[in-house]
């Protein structure tokens, strides 16, 4: 069989003419065309793949469980990666100790910090969330989980760590991953510092780093009081461990 240039595959067959300088019979091969038949490839099926506005639950009781991110201006659910890295400092921070913990997530969106926590285990969890369509989405994830450990507040952040200070009440793990662009970590992360002991950490994402070492007043002015105990990038992102100098 050959394969000829137009892609036909053609068949030998021999048969007999006679030479003209002999008499005796000689075996000539004659082609009969006929086309190729090609297989069709096959395709692997695809893995399923997680919605892209879901985020998943990383370890604790609710490990894997997702949680769908509705579409909202500025809201920008800590990925998959990101939350491991910061629960796997944390957890070396509580020495693996959750179940005392008391945390605040002032700008808790999809609740993917907020509800992490309360995975690993946390006494309580205060989730603050001043957009109505996300608040309710948090209402939703709270019943499905039943979270009962997890507290949500329908309001502004500023004004909630002023009440929780005014009652005297004191966290151990404050979230504080706000839109960027705002200036709320300007506004926000000192009020952080009138609920918090000397062990307390502050979990921080911003669209820039936090440097200490810096030269920018801004800068200084932003970290007066407070060390960065772990720090990493993702992406544009730059995410922080803080704690303050009490």
């Amino acid at each position: 069989m050959i394969l000829s240039e137009d892609g036909w595959l053609s068949t030998a067959h021999p048969s007999i003419i006679e030479c003209c300088h002999s008499n005796r019979p000689r075996p000539v091969i004659r082609f009969t065309s006929v086309k190729q038949t090609m297989k069709p490839k096959t395709k692997k099926p695809l893995s399923p793949q997680r919605a892209a506005h879901q985020v998943r639950i990383i370890g604790g009781q609710w490990k894997r469980s997702l949680l769908s991110v509705i579409e909202a201006e500025g809201l920008r659910p800590t990925p998959d990666r990101v939350r491991e890295t910061t629960f796997n400092w944390l957890n070396h921070l509580v020495d693996a100790h959750w179940t005392p913990l008391r945390c605040l997530d002032l700008f808790a969106g999809s609740g993917a910090l907020g509800f992490e926590a309360a995975s690993r285990g946390a006494a309580q969890v205060v989730m603050v969330e001043s957009h109505t369509p996300a608040f309710k989405q948090l209402e939703q994830v709270k019943a499905k989980l039943q979270a009962a450990q997890c507290q949500l507040i329908r309001g502004d952040a500023g004004k909630v760590l002023a009440n929780a200070s005014a009652q005297g009440q004191q966290f151990d793990v404050i979230f504080l991953d706000p839109p960027f662009e705002q200036g709320w970590l300007a506004k926000i992360l000192p009020l952080c510092k009138e609920v918090i002991h000397a062990r307390s950490c502050v979990y921080v994402e911003s669209e820039f780093p936090l440097e200490p070492e810096s030269d920018d007043e801004n800068m200084q002015a932003l970290l007066s009081g407070w060390q960065v105990i772990r720090a990493d990038k993702a992406g544009s992102v730059y995410f922080h461990i803080l704690q303050c100098n009490i």
